[in-house]
């Protein structure tokens, strides 16, 4: 802990990268871990949700049990940690593999906070990219399974996040790239690092010369690479070493 709390305070341009372990003490499931979502369900594939209408009203489905767990959960030590980071002029960037917003809600700025699986907050038009908001959508799902089609051009409506087998999205894409780049400390927390391209930054902060350090309660295939790695819940150890209750 001694040594993450150095790191952090004798480097001045942190990029932070954050996965689903850092949100799962705020009361969001994680995916990959024992228990974890895809557990109980398998992905839904891009292209069975463009090919079927039934895996279309599945993903609907789903996607309002989410967003039920979503509202309830807060913000927690962890995001703090980071907001605290951010205050200090140590953090420009977050990169994150979360669709939870928490980081928004802790309080960072929505300009600092790169989005790599999209945004859940809101659909848009797969076709002519109109953005729809969630809830007049959720209503009428709600009364019959009405999938909801764009009214400019008839196109499918989709929740703003990438599914498995989509594109990622450049922007966000080459704006990752830029903080992992320009950063002479890459903080991984929360991630198992197994998801590609994503998991491409660590490893390209390392060798462009910045120290890694990856945060996490399992062991993840890129601690080799890593100047440090702690094996810790995520809130109490990075509180820690902020110095954040």
């Amino acid at each position: 802990m001694q040594t993450l709390k150095s790191l952090i305070d004798t480097h001045e341009r942190i990029t932070v990268f954050t996965g689903a372990g850092i949100s799962t003490e705020s009361g969001i499931p994680d995916f990959r871990s024992p228990g974890g979502v895809w557990t109980k369900y398998q992905p839904i594939a891009f292209e069975d949700f463009m090919a079927s209408e039934e895996m279309r009203r599945e993903s609907w489905r789903r996607k309002m049990g989410l967003d039920k767990v979503l509202q309830k959960s807060k913000p927690n030590r962890g995001h703090h940690a980071i907001v605290e980071l951010v205050r200090r002029g140590k953090v420009f960037s977050i990169i994150t593999q979360n669709i939870d917003n928490l980081h928004e809600d802790s309080g960072v700025d929505a300009e600092q906070i790169i989005e790599l699986p999209g945004n859940s907050t809101y659909a848009s038009c797969l076709d002519c990219k109109k953005r729809f908001e969630l809830a007049p959508i959720f209503e009428a799902f709600g009364q019959d399974e009405t999938l909801p089609v764009c009214d400019a051009c008839d196109g499918i409506v989709k929740t703003a996040t990438i599914s498995f087998g989509q594109s990622m999205p450049e922007h966000e894409m080459d704006r990752a790239q830029e903080a992992t780049l320009q950063c002479d400390l890459f903080l991984a927390i929360g991630s198992s690092l197994v998801v590609y391209p994503a998991a491409d930054f660590p490893v390209m902060a390392q060798q462009n010369g910045a120290k890694l350090v990856i945060l996490n309660r399992e062991a993840t295939p890129l601690d080799s690479y890593a100047a440090l790695v702690v094996n810790d819940e995520i809130g109490p150890a990075l509180g820690e070493a902020v110095g954040v209750e």
